[in-house]
């Protein structure tokens, strides 16, 4: 897909300065652009390369003033760095502007949907479920039975919604994501085995959430595991039956929580960060990456290690850490002392 600079320059309010009819297939940075791309120069630090880069066309501040000749087209306006942004989500909207229904896929006869969707081949929609308007669903996804999926939402290729689940509006579900799995639930019995506990509950995620790339959220035992409203999820997390996270929370890749425990609003989770089962983390707490959470945590707390130290703790203690051997050495050379004069 091609677009003219002055295509550009309409839809992100700029001035042009040099060939309003150059066209653009591709985005590059700077100092890697070449014919047929577009880029952007925010950063000073790279100012050098706008007088060499192949880009067709370059997103600049309006203070912007060359010192040298240019090659490249300029767009200029108020902020490059946001307008570049705004041309990203604007290319993502066309490049997902997908419509109607591939085949070979599976609706069933009972299942609903709004206007305006695209569902992909290979996909199977199971009984009952409903999907709202503007909803796309990409290849090889799999919708269970009684599922809801709201308005404006886009469920990547190869998702696994299972039974039950519900999703709101705006929510990106992106690639290798399962929601509704059953949870880790078991019992031992007198013969040192394990009976499985069934799993009735559901997974209700809010609106306006974002699940990254091979994370899986567990269906609860009873009720429902809930993610709210402007949850942002990081690839590969793993949420058990139960969890509940507050709005607006953002955590990063790898971390893992235990069933029952409930996160509060405004939090930062790191990476790779263990969160124990039957807690309650509250309000804008802020965790470190590989930390573990092994105690309910109140408002405003700052994490890290493991197990967890405020983070002002954790500072002081391993300035100590890292001179152990040292005081090791020193509190035994006080005890040969110490022995010797007795």
């Amino acid at each position: 897909m091609k677009f003219t600079a002055q295509q550009i320059a309409g839809i992100l309010e700029g001035d042009i300065v040099g060939n309003p009819d150059v066209e653009v297939s591709k985005l590059s940075k700077i100092e890697e652009g070449t014919e047929g791309s577009l880029t952007f120069l925010a950063n000073p630090k790279y100012q050098p390369y706008i007088y060499s880069t192949k880009a067709s066309i370059t997103i600049v501040n309006k203070s912007f003033v060359p010192e040298n000749n240019l090659e490249t087209t300029l767009i200029k306006v108020e902020d490059a760095y946001k307008s570049f942004s705004k041309l990203l989500e604007y290319y993502n909207l066309v490049k997902l502007n997908k419509h109607g229904i591939e085949n070979p896929s599976f609706i069933s006869e009972t299942a609903t949907y709004g206007s305006n969707i695209y569902i992909g081949a290979f996909t199977y929609i199971g009984e009952n479920v409903k999907i709202g308007d503007n909803v796309k669903i990409f290849p090889n996804t799999y919708i269970g039975d009684n599922v809801i999926i709201g308005n404006d939402t886009i469920v990547f290729a190869g998702a696994k919604l299972y039974s039950e689940t519900v999703i709101g509006t705006n929510c990106v579900i992106n690639s290798g994501v399962i929601i509704g799995a059953d949870g880790f639930g078991f019992v031992p019995n007198e013969k040192g085995e394990y009976n499985k506990v069934p799993q009735t509950g559901n997974v209700i995620i809010e609106d306006f959430v974002d699940i990254g790339a091979g994370t899986t959220i567990d269906r609860a035992t009873l009720g429902s595991t809930r993610i709210r409203k402007g949850v942002k999820l990081d690839n590969h997390i793993q949420i058990a039956h139960n969890v509940e996270i507050g709005k607006n929370t953002v955590i990063a890749a790898q971390t893992g929580i235990a069933g029952s425990t409930k996160i509060g609003e405004n939090c930062q989770i790191g990476g790779q960060v263990g969160i124990v089962g039957h807690i309650v983390i509250g309000n804008n707490v802020k965790i470190q990456a590989q930390s573990g959470i092994g105690r309910s945590i109140k408002d405003n707390e700052m994490l890290q290690g493991s197990p967890a130290l405020t983070y002002g703790d954790y500072n002081k203690s391993y300035v100590h850490f890292k001179n152990l051997p040292k005081i090791v050495k020193n509190i035994t050379d006080l005890e040969k002392k110490v022995n010797g004069n007795n």
